[in-house]
């Protein structure tokens, strides 16, 4: 009897024992801190410019030293001979290419990602030709596709090159959108007597309306920030990242620094928006 007692008390024993606790390694430190030390280094230009908006430097033009904080840049921004119509100039491109190339590259996309037909292959070449290709090589073709058309370069030429390279962008956005949806739901509404029109509308375009808000964003931020292209047709006219890179030879204003921080801002709100549009939708 006492041998099978000591055999049945056994397990209990063993399941009383305190369960080992698993040894903590400083490995699982390196993942967190290496992604700290990346954002980090990515958003410090961005933090330097900020700060450097504030810099009260004795002169106007920007220097290495941080000698203090002032608002004066920020309330004499537009006091720079030249600066505001490049600025303006920059703005008004911006929007008026990214609303075109998000109208013709949502039709592209729609088409790619929806149908199958013969040359698909050779798009999706062109396309990603398009996006791959280098800056400077794509801003040398199209002035010799103007200075070819007699095409005067000025403010039409710089929209025209901006909505070119945007498209392709605006594309491949929405079509992988496009790929992912349910074709169901179409079949679905028209099965309820809608129309294929009005089935776009209240089904189709509400389910990649983010991916149009994106390609849109995305266009809107190369044409804004577009250099080496704008540089090859632009003529005469000047847009904002001209005028930093012609007064970069002799100083760069503090001004710019602050227009920089607005439109870092205006990027911070317009990403907010588009997130909280989305989570409004999903509900």
């Amino acid at each position: 009897m006492s041998a099978i007692a000591t055999a049945r008390q056994a397990p209990v024993a063993r399941s009383q024992a305190p369960l080992k606790q698993p040894t903590r390694r400083w490995t699982r430190f390196i993942l967190p801190v290496y992604t700290l030390v990346m954002i980090l280094y990515l958003a410090s230009p961005i933090f330097v410019m900020i700060l450097y908006s504030f810099n009260d430097i004795p002169g106007d033009r920007q220097t290495p030293k941080f000698w203090g904080f002032t608002f004066d840049w920020w309330t004499n921004v537009f006091n720079i001979p030249g600066l505001p119509e490049a600025f303006k100039t920059s703005l008004l491109i911006a929007p008026l290419s990214a609303a075109v190339a998000t109208v013709v590259g949502t039709l592209f996309g729609l088409a790619l990602g929806r149908y199958r037909f013969r040359g698909t292959r050779a798009v999706d070449f062109i396309i990603f030709l398009a996006i791959a290709v280098p800056e400077i090589v794509l801003g040398s073709s199209l002035l010799s596709m103007f200075i070819l058309a007699g095409f005067p370069l000025g403010f039409t030429s710089i929209l025209l090159s901006h909505i070119g390279f945007s498209i392709a962008f605006v594309a491949i956005t929405v079509r992988a959108r496009v790929q992912g949806l349910d074709r169901n739901l179409e079949d679905a509404a028209q099965d309820l007597f809608a129309s294929p029109v009005a089935a776009f509308f209240k089904v189709t375009l509400p389910l990649i309306a983010p991916a149009i808000l994106a390609g849109f964003l995305l266009a809107f931020v190369l044409s804004l920030d577009d250099f080496v292209i704008t540089n090859f047709v632009a003529g005469q006219e000047t847009t904002f990242p001209l005028w930093v890179y012609g007064a970069q030879r002799i100083g760069i204003p503090p001004q710019v620094n602050v227009m920089g921080t607005l439109l870092f801002g205006a990027g911070i709100l317009a990403a907010v928006a588009s997130v909280l549009a989305q989570r409004r939708r999903s509900r």
